[in-house]
């Protein structure tokens, strides 16, 4: 079965810093386009980072210059690694992928992990 599963999150400090991480699992040909969306409560679910297969990233005006996604084709895992974070990054995290397996090519997600900045 395929899946993406996220870790990292949890409690820190305005000003600290966290590393989620997302780790593909299942029999995978391919991961294209890997990204990370954010919700935060009563909000819309709102896109952070994207990395594409060659490597190219874009991201949010708001984590611009704080966040860095990253990505390991050969472990099957993305990263975003977060600093300066501010109260309104609080969200639940989640991956997002579009995978080439045995089944076709569709778009994954993960079940999230929560990310609380506050003091």
């Amino acid at each position: 079965q395929v899946q993406l599963v996220e870790s990292g999150g949890g409690l820190v400090q305005p000003g600290g810093s966290l590393r989620l991480s997302c780790v593909a699992s299942g029999t995978i040909f391919l991961m294209n386009t890997m990204g990370w969306y954010r919700q935060a409560p009563g909000k819309q679910r709102e896109l952070v980072a994207v990395i594409t297969s060659g490597g190219s990233t874009n991201y949010a005006d708001s984590v611009k210059g704080r966040f860095t996604i990253s990505r390991d084709n050969a472990k099957n895992t993305m990263l975003l690694q977060m600093s300066s974070l501010k109260p309104n990054d609080t969200a639940v995290y989640y991956c997002t992928s579009e995978l080439s397996t045995s089944g076709g090519r569709r778009i994954y997600w993960g079940q999230g992990t929560q990310v609380t900045v506050s003091s």
